[in-house]
């Protein structure tokens, strides 16, 4: 059985006439009834009654023809798809995400996508969660990593929770460090280093203060990740990062857990709901992941 002959099948049980279904198919009429002719002779059963002209399936041509359909469908999806992974020889993939996470998270990932897929380009735009979606709103993005709760204006987004993880205080190896784990409450009047408006990190670690009946004081504000750890090192204040990136502060930094029940931030894949990701997006969001949920 040739894949042709199906393809001849199906254009005449759909037009239940041999020249209409050679003119669909391209080819000329004897051709094609020529086909079919060697489709039965191989099945050795007429798909075709052709009683005074009128073109009906038979029984064996019903039973075949579902099963014909679902094997053209099938292998236009597969063509679909090797021409889909052949265009991401070339191509570019805009990835929004917080700064905490282009330093702690997005290293590794972009460097396991560079490997399978050299001839992309990844743009990364860094942000806070509601300047991302705000990205992705007006289509300046295909993906984004955000800090889950999203706000409450935010449009149709399609979200895959990635990972929970947990915040620490870190503060400077030359400082003393604390008998035990750090509570929220054990911040109030110490000097503290904090990120600029707009960064999850601030939001989070304010609500946290407030919550237990203080408000937090900063000696430095308005930094981005590189300067927070920066001004910690050199001793100006302590500061309330994901564990993630207190991994990779090196040395000169010490990194003291936040007593139970602590804080933890929730990170998300987004993308618009309205859009299908291009396939490039959609194989970053594999190799994602893949990287933080490996399989088990």
């Amino acid at each position: 059985m040739q894949f042709q002959q199906l393809v001849y099948f199906v254009a005449v049980a759909e037009t239940r006439h041999f020249t209409r279904a050679a003119e669909r198919v391209h080819v000329s009429q004897p051709s094609l009834s020529q086909q079919i002719r060697a489709l039965e002779k191989e099945l050795g059963a007429e798909l075709f009654s052709r009683a005074r002209g009128n073109i009906a399936l038979t029984d064996a041509g019903e039973a075949l023809l579902p099963l014909a359909r679902r094997i053209l469908a099938d292998a236009d999806t597969a063509r679909q798809e090797v021409h889909e992974l052949a265009r991401l020889r070339r191509g570019r993939v805009r990835l929004g995400a917080t700064p905490s996470l282009c330093t702690g998270l997005l290293p590794e990932v972009l460097r396991a996508f560079h490997d399978l897929y050299p001839g992309i380009r990844i743009l990364i735009e860094e942000g806070g969660s509601h300047d991302l979606v705000r990205g992705l709103a007006r289509g300046a993005l295909d993906l984004a990593l955000v800090v889950l709760p999203l706000p409450a204006q935010s449009p149709a987004l399609t979200t895959v929770e990635l990972l929970q993880e947990d915040l620490v205080v870190v503060s400077s190896a030359a400082e003393e460090a604390p008998r035990r784990p750090v509570r929220i409450a054990d911040l109030q009047g110490r000097p503290m280093v904090m990120f600029r408006h707009g960064y999850d990190l601030r939001e989070l670690t304010v609500a946290a203060c407030r919550a237990e009946g203080f408000e937090p004081s900063f000696t430095v504000e308005g930094g981005e990740m590189d300067a927070v750890l920066g001004f910690v090192r050199a001793g100006l204040g302590v500061a309330v990062v994901p564990s993630m990136v207190a991994a990779r502060a090196g040395r000169d930094v010490r990194v003291t857990a936040l007593a139970p029940p602590g804080l933890r931030r929730t990170v998300a894949l987004a993308h618009r709901s309205d859009v299908a990701p291009p396939r490039a997006a959609r194989e970053l969001q594999r190799v994602l992941l893949r990287s933080v949920v490996p399989p088990g």
